[in-house]
Protein backbone atom coordinates (compact mmCIF):
# COMPACT_ATOMS: atom_id res chain seq x y z
CA UNK A 1 0.00 0.00 0.00
CA UNK A 2 3.00 2.19 0.87
CA UNK A 3 4.34 1.94 -2.41
CA UNK A 4 0.99 2.81 -3.83
CA UNK A 5 1.11 -0.75 -5.69
CA UNK A 6 -2.51 -1.52 -5.81
CA UNK A 7 -4.62 0.87 -7.80
CA UNK A 8 -8.34 1.02 -8.33
CA UNK A 9 -8.60 -0.54 -11.71
CA UNK A 10 -11.34 0.86 -14.03
CA UNK A 11 -14.38 1.91 -12.00
CA UNK A 12 -13.10 -0.32 -9.04
CA UNK A 13 -16.27 -2.48 -8.97
CA UNK A 14 -14.97 -5.70 -7.86
CA UNK A 15 -15.68 -6.67 -4.48
CA UNK A 16 -13.92 -8.37 -1.90
CA UNK A 17 -15.21 -9.81 1.08
CA UNK A 18 -12.95 -9.10 4.42
CA UNK A 19 -12.22 -10.70 7.91
CA UNK A 20 -10.54 -9.85 10.58
CA UNK A 21 -8.29 -13.14 12.01
CA UNK A 22 -10.23 -13.54 15.82
CA UNK A 23 -13.61 -13.37 13.76
CA UNK A 24 -12.17 -16.46 11.90
CA UNK A 25 -10.20 -18.43 14.83
CA UNK A 26 -13.95 -18.15 16.28
CA UNK A 27 -15.85 -19.13 13.47
CA UNK A 28 -13.07 -21.96 13.03
CA UNK A 29 -13.34 -23.64 16.45
CA UNK A 30 -17.22 -23.30 16.05
CA UNK A 31 -17.06 -25.34 13.17
CA UNK A 32 -14.51 -28.08 14.00
CA UNK A 33 -17.89 -28.59 16.83
CA UNK A 34 -20.43 -28.84 14.10
CA UNK A 35 -21.37 -32.15 12.96
CA UNK A 36 -20.91 -33.17 9.80
CA UNK A 37 -18.87 -32.24 6.42
CA UNK A 38 -19.79 -28.22 5.41
CA UNK A 39 -18.07 -25.49 3.27
CA UNK A 40 -18.75 -21.59 5.15
CA UNK A 41 -17.73 -18.45 4.04
CA UNK A 42 -16.31 -16.50 7.03
CA UNK A 43 -16.15 -13.04 5.98
CA UNK A 44 -17.57 -9.97 7.45
CA UNK A 45 -20.87 -8.91 6.87
CA UNK A 46 -20.10 -5.93 4.33
CA UNK A 47 -18.46 -6.70 0.84
CA UNK A 48 -16.81 -3.76 -0.16
CA UNK A 49 -15.64 -2.92 -4.27
CA UNK A 50 -12.42 -1.56 -4.30
CA UNK A 51 -13.29 2.01 -4.60
CA UNK A 52 -14.82 1.57 -1.16
CA UNK A 53 -11.90 -0.61 0.54
CA UNK A 54 -8.76 0.42 -1.03
CA UNK A 55 -8.53 4.15 -0.06
CA UNK A 56 -9.92 3.40 3.72
CA UNK A 57 -7.05 0.55 3.99
CA UNK A 58 -4.63 3.25 2.65
CA UNK A 59 -5.23 5.95 5.43
CA UNK A 60 -5.66 3.52 7.88
CA UNK A 61 -1.99 2.66 7.10
CA UNK A 62 -0.80 6.10 6.70
CA UNK A 63 -0.02 5.22 3.18
CA UNK A 64 -1.39 7.64 0.10
CA UNK A 65 -4.14 7.21 -1.70
CA UNK A 66 -3.89 4.75 -4.13
CA UNK A 67 -4.06 5.38 -7.80
CA UNK A 68 -6.50 5.07 -10.13
CA UNK A 69 -5.90 2.89 -13.57
CA UNK A 70 -7.64 2.34 -16.48
CA UNK A 71 -8.30 -1.93 -17.58
CA UNK A 72 -6.40 -1.52 -20.67
CA UNK A 73 -3.27 -0.82 -18.80
CA UNK A 74 -4.01 -2.95 -15.86
CA UNK A 75 -4.91 -5.82 -18.11
CA UNK A 76 -0.81 -5.13 -19.52
CA UNK A 77 0.75 -5.21 -15.78
CA UNK A 78 -1.50 -7.63 -13.52
CA UNK A 79 -3.37 -9.79 -16.41
CA UNK A 80 -6.52 -11.24 -16.62
CA UNK A 81 -7.09 -12.03 -12.92
CA UNK A 82 -5.80 -8.68 -11.71
CA UNK A 83 -8.66 -7.21 -13.48
CA UNK A 84 -11.28 -9.51 -12.93
CA UNK A 85 -10.68 -8.88 -8.96
CA UNK A 86 -10.60 -5.20 -9.32
CA UNK A 87 -14.05 -4.82 -11.88
CA UNK A 88 -15.97 -7.81 -11.58
CA UNK A 89 -15.45 -9.77 -8.62
CA UNK A 90 -18.02 -10.63 -6.08
CA UNK A 91 -18.11 -10.59 -2.39
CA UNK A 92 -19.41 -13.37 -0.18
CA UNK A 93 -22.35 -14.15 2.27
CA UNK A 94 -21.63 -15.51 6.20
CA UNK A 95 -25.34 -16.11 6.29
CA UNK A 96 -24.58 -20.03 5.87
CA UNK A 97 -21.99 -19.75 9.14
CA UNK A 98 -24.38 -17.56 11.04
CA UNK A 99 -27.37 -20.13 10.72
CA UNK A 100 -25.30 -23.04 11.30
CA UNK A 101 -22.96 -22.29 13.82
CA UNK A 102 -24.35 -19.58 15.71
CA UNK A 103 -21.62 -17.19 14.96
CA UNK A 104 -21.41 -13.56 15.01
CA UNK A 105 -18.28 -11.47 13.84
CA UNK A 106 -16.95 -8.96 16.43
CA UNK A 107 -16.13 -6.70 13.41
CA UNK A 108 -19.26 -6.94 10.94
CA UNK A 109 -17.36 -4.50 9.01
CA UNK A 110 -14.34 -3.99 7.15
CA UNK A 111 -14.43 -0.32 8.29
CA UNK A 112 -14.08 -0.90 11.86
CA UNK A 113 -12.14 -3.79 11.69
CA UNK A 114 -9.50 -2.19 9.64
CA UNK A 115 -9.56 0.86 11.95
CA UNK A 116 -9.03 -1.57 14.66
CA UNK A 117 -6.76 -3.69 13.18
CA UNK A 118 -4.48 -1.61 11.95
CA UNK A 119 -4.30 1.05 14.57
CA UNK A 120 -1.75 -1.55 15.70
CA UNK A 121 0.42 -0.91 12.79
CA UNK A 122 4.13 0.72 14.28
CA UNK A 123 6.26 2.09 11.72
CA UNK A 124 9.70 1.35 12.20
CA UNK A 125 12.21 2.00 9.26
CA UNK A 126 9.54 2.58 6.57
CA UNK A 127 8.23 -0.77 7.18
CA UNK A 128 4.53 -1.28 9.12
CA UNK A 129 4.67 -3.85 11.27
CA UNK A 130 0.78 -5.83 12.60
CA UNK A 131 0.64 -7.89 15.53
CA UNK A 132 -0.91 -11.27 14.31
CA UNK A 133 -3.93 -10.97 16.81
CA UNK A 134 -4.83 -7.59 15.28
CA UNK A 135 -4.53 -8.70 11.34
CA UNK A 136 -7.07 -8.38 9.35
CA UNK A 137 -7.23 -10.88 5.69
CA UNK A 138 -9.62 -11.08 2.33
CA UNK A 139 -11.95 -13.53 3.05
Amino acid sequence: MRRRQFPIVGDGGGFMSWIHLDDAAAATVLALGHDGPAIYNIVDDEPAAAREWLPVLATALGAKPPRHVPVWLARLLAGEPGVVMGTDARGASNAKAKRDLGWTPRHPSWRTGFASAYSAVEVAEGTPRVSASTSYSAG
